[in-house]
């Protein structure tokens, strides 16, 4: 049985309750897994261990909405550093055909890790191309975020419209719709936690209207609902996206979906960049959640989604880092900061604030995977926390406003501490259960492996 845990005397707790409580000189006691009590001078039991949190802001720990972990071996590739979605894909697909099992797993200790280290305590990942003759990329991503104490909702993600029905991607990271329908099947049965506070969940994820079927999408909304899991894909991400729809469907991206049975409460999508008003009213219908990706919608020159509009009319955002080769990063906290600036390019300097930002990392994460339990730091509350030191330069003179500070200050964005299911996983801005230098170099290894293999160096 764990001792209870108490963080004591921490410069802020920012709660993320619903009146937005932050608390000055303030404690958070854990037990197992979860928040039992939040306020000054708590009293600890005697058996309790004590982190002091003099000098630090908590939040609630981060929940990242999309990811592509494997592509974290594969960043900043050469020959896509300057490429538009589509031609991206394209050429990251003579990589991505050449993934294992193994490097599935490496590349997911690199972007959960990454995770960890800047105050995310969940991720979700979507995870569509699986080369030929390849099983249990999933399977080893979920052992990758239990061996680092991550909360993980892996999807099942998938292709079946190889180029020679029309899609986008290569024949050879395509699959059969009857394989993928009943793998994910099999991976909702082995793996899929339904309880409060799981730790491991599991959605299905078709990967983008231009390279599944129709069929596919709408047994999959039916596979979803017969047990209970939520569904994921990619859409409106971009104008090239917009016009594939309408030239092979004559339907705008949001009303083909919902033609598909798409447009329900257990849906997110990711991007949602190209929509309009009225688009935007159905979505807050139909509480489907958005996985707002602000830095890769930037790298790809996709463009900024209209985020204001959508908290204005209440659909539910999160925030996500997306894959790590078209960021390239899994900081979660810079993700948080990027989307502070870049919707006050888009919609003026008031339009986001620092802590409806925050919100959005926090509680509009939760929202949108459908957790209850997560995204706040009060009683009964998952035992997840993010602490940052705010008691170094790079924060000076923030004073003020420390817990704003963590978005416009601070050039380093690991946290002190990073807290889930009340077991500490970074410690001192380390992580507790991964070799930081042993993985880095595996990763390297294996990104110089997959990119000799498909010829795009010597």
């Amino acid at each position: 049985m764990r001792p209870p845990l108490l963080i004591k005397n921490a410069l802020r707790v920012a709660t993320m309750d619903d009146a937005g409580t932050e608390l000055a000189g303030a404690d958070v006691l854990l037990k197992g897994r979860v928040i039992l009590a939040v306020g000054k001078n708590l009293e600890a039991p005697d058996d309790a261990k004590v982190l002091d949190a003099t000098g630090c802001v908590v939040l609630p720990g981060m929940i990242n909405t999309h990811h592509h972990l494997c592509q974290t071996l594969t960043r900043a590739t050469p020959g896509a550093q300057n490429a538009k979605l589509f031609d991206w894909l394209v050429y990251h697909y003579g990589v991505w055909r050449h993934l294992t099992p193994e490097y599935a797993a490496l590349g997911a200790q690199v972007g959960l890790g990454e995770l960890l280290l800047t105050g995310c305590t969940t991720s979700s990942d979507h995870t569509y191309l699986y080369p030929k003759g390849q099983t249990g990329l999933v399977d080893a991503q979920i052992e990758a975020a239990r061996s680092l104490g991550i909360r993980f909702h892996a999807t099942r993600g998938s292709m079946s419209v190889g180029s020679s029905k029309g899609g986008l991607p290569p024949d050879d990271c395509t699959q059969a719709e009857e394989e993928i329908l009943k793998d994910g099947e099999r991976l909702v049965k082995e793996h899929h936690d339904k309880g409060p506070y799981a730790m491991i969940q599991i959605g299905l994820a078709p990967c983008a209207p231009f390279s599944v079927s129709v069929e596919l999408m709408k047994e999959t909304a039916a596979q979803a609902k017969k047990w209970g899991v939520r569904m994921h894909t990619h859409l409106c991400e971009t104008l090239d996206e917009e016009a594939y729809c309408l030239e092979k469907y004559q339907l705008r991206p949001i009303d083909f979906v919902e033609s598909l049975g798409w447009l329900d409460s257990n849906v997110w999508l990711a991007h949602m960049v190209h929509v309009n008003d009225g688009e935007i009213k159905r979505l807050a219908k139909a509480k489907v959640g958005i996985a707002h990706c602000p830095s890769s919608n930037f790298r790809l020159g996709s463009g900024v989604p209209p985020v204001r509009k959508y908290l204005d009319d209440g659909v539910n955002v999160g925030l996500a880092v997306d894959g790590s080769a078209s960021n390239d990063t899994s900081d979660m906290l810079g993700e948080a900061r990027q989307a502070l600036l870049s919707h006050r390019v888009k919609s003026g300097v008031g339009s986001m604030p620092a802590r409806d930002v925050l919100r959005m990392a926090t509680r509009g994460g939760a929202a949108v995977l459908g957790r209850d339990d997560l995204g706040q730091i009060a009683p009964g509350k998952a035992a997840d926390l993010a602490i940052f030191d705010v008691n170094r330069l790079d924060y000076a003179g923030a004073a003020g406003d420390p817990v704003a500070s963590l978005l416009f200050c601070g050039a380093g964005h690991r946290t002190k501490w990073t807290i889930v299911n009340g077991h500490v996983v970074v410690e001192n801005g380390v992580l507790t259960n991964l070799d930081e230098g042993a993985t880095t170099a595996k990763a390297n290894a294996a990104c110089l492996d997959l990119l000799k293999k498909a010829g795009a160096i010597a």
